[in-house]
């Protein structure tokens, strides 16, 4: 059996400041969400939104300016609707593991139970009335609630993650490799500023790309390249690999090894590599890895989605519009403490698993 962290902690608290009014209008024992017979308070969902504005806010804003939230996150949707968005599925989805506790031998220890008390009652410490008042939902009560619903949410993800195929056969994961030279269309300053080549210059530079791909064929690629200066760069690749270009590997692809391509253009300049290796275990050994972990993510969304798609879900959007991003503004109040802080070490699932 490994060992892991579960983390249960709030980061300090919010740091909240009215802007152009507050959430008062939304009470707690309002229902946002009805999971099935299971009721999602307005003060739950109205906190977890809050909590999630607030990370948004803090490591975001200045990126998407003052106006973030009704500046347009996809085509026909503001950042306000697709964070809510996001935070309902949430709710739904964590509501929904809680009900599955017991499919998958999942339980909050004693000490757990705890830790979540505790990171509830330093929030409730740190967070002064004032701010509570403008955060519908701010209360030990309801943060404790949203605490648990996290914990669960954590040990749940690794509960159903466990029952993924953790066997790749070495053909599925197969990488191979290279060393290429690339000829760039762009220069580069000694302030790190780019600017495009003329059109005339970028002749010139496909040119001397066809120059080397021809002498290239027999000659040591990495001499050649190093006789005229040229920067010798290395990758590993598949059929569906995208780096350097699609379009290279691609090309790599059908070569056997020790060959190389012609001239591989694109826009922003071309490319010729030579066939290194057909099996590269290092590579193979870390496709495997992420293949894995994709099956592992798969698996738990598609339970999820499966589990959504099952159950009766009602939303209340009478009580779920009155949280408004801009009605408040929310960041988070870091605290310096100690890195494990209001954490617990739990079994996880046994190593293979």
């Amino acid at each position: 059996m490994k060992k892991r962290f579960l983390a249960l902690t709030l980061a300090g608290g919010l740091m909240i400041g009215t802007l152009t009014g507050c959430s008062s209008a939304i009470k707690d024992s309002d229902v946002a969400l009805t999971v099935e017979k299971e009721e999602v308070t307005a003060g739950v969902a109205n906190f977890y939104a809050r909590y999630t504005q607030a990370q948004y806010e803090t490591y975001y804003a200045e990126i998407l300016g003052e106006d973030m939230w009704n500046s347009e996150a996809e085509k026909g949707k503001t950042y306000e609707e697709s964070v809510k968005d996001s935070v309902q599925k949430d709710l739904e989805d964590m509501i929904l593991l809680e009900a599955h506790m017991k499919e998958y031998d999942v339980t909050l220890t004693d000490e757990e139970k705890a830790v979540i008390k505790k990171a509830a009652a330093d929030f409730d410490e740190v967070n002064g009335l004032e701010e509570k008042e403008k955060v519908s939902g701010a209360d030990t009560k309801t943060v404790e609630r949203v605490l648990t619903l996290m914990a669960i949410r954590e040990k749940m993800v690794g509960a159903i993650k466990a029952g993924a195929d953790t066997e790749v056969a070495d053909e599925e994961a197969a990488q191979k490799s290279m060393q290429y030279v690339f000829f760039s269309y762009k220069n580069k300053d000694e302030e790190g500023n780019t600017t495009e080549l003329s059109d005339d210059e970028k002749a010139a530079m496909k040119a001397q790309a066809e120059s080397f791909a021809e002498g290239v064929k027999a000659a040591d690629f990495e001499t050649f390249a190093g006789e005229q200066s040229l920067e010798v760069s290395t990758a590993t690749f598949d059929k569906e690999a995208t780096v350097p270009t699609a379009d290279l590997c691609k090309e790599a692809d059908a070569l056997a090894e020790g060959e190389t391509t012609g001239v591989v253009e694109t826009e922003d300049g071309c490319y010729v590599a030579k066939v290194t290796s057909l099996f590269d275990q290092a590579a193979t050994d870390s496709k495997k890895q992420s293949i894995v972990e994709e099956r592992k993510n798969e698996l738990y969304t598609d339970t999820c989605k499966k589990w959504r798609k099952e159950a009766e879900i009602e939303v209340h959007k009478n009580v779920w519009r009155k949280i408004d991003f801009n009605d408040l503004k929310v960041t988070m109040k870091m605290m310096e403490t100690d890195p494990y802080a209001d954490q617990v070490q739990t079994d996880d699932v046994a190593e293979g698993q």
